[in-house]
């Protein structure tokens, strides 16, 4: 019989690598499986880098006046979150209101503590 085509013409490999090396292809296959399977140690989770340092408390202030503006923020914070209450309807309305009065908490609980600081003893 025959043939009507001819055998293709034998090529180069066109690759620039050489041939497919076992434990390369395994190891490509490892850490495919890794990066998409295996939880995230915790040391990926840590920050690269220091936290920043723009925002920083003074060692050597004194309770009262931490507490001062502590109570002075949760005020503020509480007018935000009653406002924002106020202009949302539904369940998102009764968190805001939630979150408002755990802000009105805390702000009671730091109000109490400056009364003590004010007594004399």
């Amino acid at each position: 019989m025959h043939k009507v085509t001819p055998n293709p013409p034998e090529t180069l490999s066109v690759s620039p690598y050489d041939a497919n090396d076992p434990k390369k292809l395994n190891d490509a296959a490892e850490r495919a499986l890794d990066h998409y399977l295996k939880p995230p140690s915790a040391q990926a989770n840590r920050p690269t880098q220091a936290p920043s340092t723009i925002f920083t408390v003074l060692p050597d202030l004194d309770n009262e006046t931490l507490l001062a503006h502590a109570s002075e923020t949760l005020a503020a914070v509480n007018v935000i979150a009653s406002d924002l209450a106020f202009e949302l309807e539904g369940p998102h309305r009764h968190v805001a209101l939630a979150i408002q009065q755990m802000i009105s908490l805390g702000h009671l609980l730091v109000e109490r503590t400056l009364d003590n600081y004010d007594q004399p003893k």
